[in-house]
């Protein structure tokens, strides 16, 4: 749903780097010159990168995808040397643990690499940003009109006929046909490229940077899903009951899987949009909108950001630059094509932080805000760290931050901010319709965010062959989802292709591993802040306590594994989703007895492996 856009790929930033030269027994301090001129030659290099990044993302022309297309050909070729030159170091004795570690960032720090053959690295910058530029000037139909996909995803949330909905969500998903043959080599590319570095194929270089061995990474993901799994069938249950009072047999079933654009979002994995479908009897008023608040108090796009920006002043937290609000991308341009998808950008490695949004005044995007402003205060807090460490203690780390913040956006905050009135706030009565409300937003991004690269790792070690690629997609969805699409699909589709994510190459488990720890940290933070009430209705807002305690673990950046940064705020070393259980403890009981004669769950296909 939202994506953090550093620097650009620090295989962008390695471009003047000087050229390596083959040593035949390395020693610790040729290891310790190596990384330092290859942190100077990024710094040196990374703001011009993204500068033009962000030129493309928000001005999309064939200039800017060819300058785009450019400096990424070149940045690749030379990661891809500093890679393997990282790699020369791997059986050297005596190398301190920070030059240990620094040596596996520059070896891991790729997204696609390219091999060494002349022209890959120019082929692959070509395709990648032909696949982002498609996904950019991507439209669909509503009504047989013409529509672009950030309106699409605001129409699947309100629309309720479900003949609209099935054109919405099979037109927008047009957008990946032309995408196949592209992703095809990409792929071969890609796969080139990371066993050049020594890895068995690019999935295991993705999950070859948290701080364990890449094997291990797949079995801790499945692990806290299905910690999780019992309460997503739950409310799966549920959610489709009420489907099918609302639409009937013929569109929705009583059992089984639910139909993918009944869910009101383009990808079923955020369904808060349906409330109103699923609200409980008697206590489904939870007394306000936010979206309604919004609009009756007169906020614009801007001032949603400004309120956004005050939570974290509220912790004591310094104010955002004023270039913030100069040069952010707040609403859409009315005068080019955009990349809508929400983003947060960090322009210098110092103070010139911005966010990319075309930002509509609802509930939605208010959350957003939130969120994306949460990497851009990640970004400034380790800005004093080397340039290789300028990034999360682990990509989960990044997006986890403003989730949790977005946690705290309860009515005990909004009352606070003047935008709920203190006679107005639900009463303990309404805490199931609270509840419900939340877990709709948060709990299907669980299997979600689980399936996307679970669905790339497949197309990456050859078990998914081309051939397979939309089947597997759909499979996938099926298994961990319990959805189906609404009309027939085959291989003439490309699916994925119609999630930014896939076509933007953004690895997706970042975003798994956020739903888990955006819980972890509210539990830990409302602890510090000594709340006593339910967990679900604590706001952390104004408390300078939990704010220097996040600003001690933000500062860390990546400079430390994951798990010391973990232990820092939350006490613990391990990742758990028992925290999201607590979250959800009361719905849950309440789902329970609401799901009582149902014949809950759904089938579908036993995928080797998963």
């Amino acid at each position: 749903m939202k994506s953090v856009v550093s620097t650009l790929a620090l295989a962008a930033a390695l471009t003047f780097a000087a050229p390596l030269i083959a040593q035949p027994a390395p020693t610790p301090a040729e290891a310790d010159a190596f990384v330092a001129e290859a942190e100077r030659a990024a710094l040196a290099f990374s703001e011009y990168g993204s500068r033009i990044a962000w030129v493309n993302a928000t001005y999309i022309t064939e200039d800017t995808d060819w300058l785009s297309a450019k400096v990424g050909a070149e940045g690749t070729v030379m990661a891809v040397k500093f890679a393997k030159g990282a790699a020369r170091f791997n059986n050297v004795k005596g190398l301190s643990p920070d030059t240990v570690r620094k040596l596996g960032i520059l070896k891991q720090g790729i997204t696609l690499p390219a091999p060494s053959t002349p022209g890959a690295a120019e082929e692959l910058a070509t395709i990648t940003t032909r696949l982002q530029s498609a996904y950019g000037k991507g439209k669909g139909t509503v009504g047989g009109k013409v529509t672009n996909g950030n309106d699409l995803e605001a129409l699947m949330g309100t629309t309720r006929d479900p003949a609209l909905l099935s054109e919405m969500w099979t037109s927008w998903h047009k957008v990946g046909q032309p995408m196949r043959a592209d992703y095809v080599r990409l792929v071969e590319i890609a796969n080139a490229g990371a066993k050049e570095l020594g890895f068995a194929d690019t999935g295991a270089m993705w999950r070859a940077g948290y701080d364990m061995p890449p094997e291990a990474f797949a079995p801790l993901m499945d692990k806290l899903a299905a910690q999780v799994k019992p309460l997503y069938d739950d409310l799966h249950c549920y959610t489709r009951t009420k489907l099918n009072a609302k639409y009937g047999d013929a569109v929705q079933p009583k059992t089984g899987p639910i139909r993918a654009d009944l869910l009101g979002n383009m990808w079923a994995q955020d369904w808060a949009s349906i409330y109103d479908i699923v609200a409980p009897a008697g206590a489904g008023d939870v007394g306000y909108d936010i979206g309604e608040l919004l609009v009756a108090k007169g906020y614009d796009p801007l001032k949603m950001v400004k309120t956004g920006e005050g939570f974290y002043s509220s912790l004591g937290l310094a104010p955002l630059p004023a270039s913030f609000y100069e040069r952010s991308q707040i609403t859409k341009p009315a005068d080019r094509e955009v990349v809508c998808h929400a983003s947060a950008w960090d322009i210098d490695n110092k103070d010139d932080l911005r966010i990319k949004m075309c930002t509509k005044v609802n509930a939605s995007d208010f959350v957003t805000i939130h969120h994306e402003l949460g990497h851009n205060y990640y970004q400034r807090a380790y800005n004093k760290q080397p340039y290789l460490y300028l990034n999360g203690a682990n990509d989960g780390f990044h997006e986890a931050i403003g989730d949790f913040v977005a946690l705290s956006i309860t009515p005990d905050y909004l009352v606070k901010i003047g935008l709920l009135d203190a006679a107005k706030v639900p009463d303990a009565s309404k805490d199931i319709g609270l509840l419900l409300r939340q877990a709709l937003e948060k709990v299907p991004g669980v299997p979600w965010t689980l399936l996307v690269d679970k669905w790339r790792w497949g197309v990456f070690d050859g078990s998914t062959p081309p051939s397979a690629y939309n089947k597997s997609w759909t499979d996938l969805r099926l298994q961990y989802q319990g959805i189906i699409p609404p009309v027939p699909r085959s291989e003439a589709d490309f699916d994925p292709g119609a999630k930014y994510h896939i076509p933007g190459n953004t690895p997706y488990a970042r975003y798994f591993l956020a739903r888990i720890l955006q819980f972890q940290f509210y539990q830990a933070a409302c602890k510090q802040a000594g709340w006593k009430g339910p967990l679900h209705r604590c706001s952390f807002y104004g408390n300078k306590e939990v704010g220097a305690r996040l600003n001690a673990m933000l500062e860390a950046g990546a400079s430390k594994p994951w798990p010391e940064t973990l232990e820092k705020f939350t006490g613990t070393r391990d990742m758990d989703g028992r925290a999201m259980l607590a979250y959800f403890a009361p719905l849950q009981t309440w789902l329970k007895a609401q799901n009582k004669g149902q014949q809950c769950g759904w089938s579908g296909p036993k995928i080797a492996g998963l």
